[in-house]
């Protein structure tokens, strides 16, 4: 087995389970704030709850598609529950509640930006000269600082992902539950009309079709605001 691998794991799972948390709290924290306390045992910070809910999704697809793509990528998924009842009686709290996901990924790359930013300015970090990839948009030689630039680097990059994607309006994505913020009553229940029955299966296979579109220019954007002014 790849020891470079097996050394990269920790920082790579770490940053994957804190930006699949964050967003799953964020949906649960802001439903709760709604009235839908629904999903109240995943308002937390702490990955545990999380895992519990969705083991596969969040822990053993991650770790299974790092190890497959050799490294430099890892896919997996989480989820918050909550109540339909009370999300056709308040669209816009629900519109809202699914916005949270998306934002606090947003968010997370934010602050991994600003981090990577201080540490290039202070010296700590390096700009990568062979080539960027979603775990080197900062460098280092060895130690504490190196993995540091490879944590942040990756939360930059997975959270990038995250959000993009579950903001392309098509189920069974964030995104796709946004769009009511922005609709009468009447449009809403045209809209939510449009993928009834297997429209989430379908919604999913065009998302990924149109995010392998999206991607490159989103992230070569990102990379340009994040490295501006160097």
């Amino acid at each position: 087995m790849d020891m470079d691998l097996l050394a990269k794991l920790p920082l790579w799972l770490a940053a994957f389970l804190l930006s699949l948390t964050c967003h799953e709290a964020a949906h649960a924290l802001v439903g709760r704030l709604g009235g839908d306390d629904t999903a109240a045992a995943q308002v937390t910070l702490d990955p545990l709850p999380h895992i519990r809910r969705e083991p596969f999704g969040a822990l053993v697809v991650p770790i299974a598609s790092f190890f497959l793509q050799g490294g430099g990528w890892m896919i997996g998924w989480a989820s918050a529950p909550y109540d339909p009842h009370w999300a056709s009686r308040h669209p816009k709290r629900a519109a809202a509640m699914a916005a949270a996901g998306p934002a606090s990924n947003f968010l997370l790359a934010l602050l991994a930006a600003i981090g990577i930013r201080i540490g290039i300015a202070a010296g700590y970090f390096a700009l990568p000269t062979d080539g960027l990839s979603l775990e080197t948009l900062a460098v280092a030689p060895s130690g504490f600082a190196q993995g540091l630039a490879l944590f942040l680097s990756v939360l930059f990059s997975v959270n990038l992902i995250l959000g993009t994607f579950n903001l392309i309006p098509l189920p069974p994505l964030d995104g796709y539950a946004i769009v009511p913020l922005v609709l009468t009553d009447r449009l809403r229940d045209k809209w939510f009309g449009l993928f009834s029955g297997g429209g989430a299966l379908m919604g999913l296979i065009i998302a990924w079709i149109l995010f392998d579109k999206m991607m490159s220019p989103v992230f070569n954007t990102a990379i340009a605001w994040l490295y501006g002014g160097m």
